[in-house]
């Protein structure tokens, strides 16, 4: 099993440092930039509240286009934990993303454990990293579905 830096750790820190910064670029830009990074995978912006504080959030994830709705990873870099929007969407699953400079409400799910194991096969190829992170750690990263809501 890989080891993977916790968020405590130097190089977590720096990780957390650049995505922060990404993430900055995204919402200053209105999503002009930031969506589209070269070589890599697109990402979005999960507007979330939190489970426990109630406190609007916004986290950038990168993101796997899935039959018109969006698929995220729990990742966490390969951390022993899972990131806190994760444990926010199970507590309020309506939400609203922003993708390039689209706007939308979504309403997020878990699959269940056939579209799991489909979906998983598929977000491996799409994104490696996903892949080695799942190595790296004993917990099964949760992988979440953002599907358009009306209104």
């Amino acid at each position: 099993m890989i080891e993977r830096p916790d968020r405590a750790s130097p190089s977590g820190s720096v990780r957390s440092r650049l995505r922060r910064a990404h993430e900055a670029l995204y919402q200053a830009t209105g999503g002009r930039a930031g969506h589209h990074v070269p070589g890599r995978p697109p990402m979005l912006l999960l507007h979330h509240v939190g489970a426990r504080s109630g406190t609007r959030r916004i986290s950038g994830l990168t993101y796997m286009p899935y039959d018109g709705s969006f698929v995220v990873v729990g990742s966490n870099g390969g951390s022993s934990r899972n990131p806190g929007w994760v444990h926010n969407l199970r507590a309020f699953p309506d939400a609203e993303i922003q993708v390039g400079t689209e706007k939308v409400k979504v309403r997020a799910r878990e699959p269940d454990d056939a579209e799991r194991q489909r979906l998983w096969a598929e977000a491996a190829r799409y994104h490696p990293a996903w892949g080695r992170f799942q190595q790296g750690t004993p917990r099964a990263l949760p992988i979440v579905i953002l599907t358009r809501r009306p209104g």
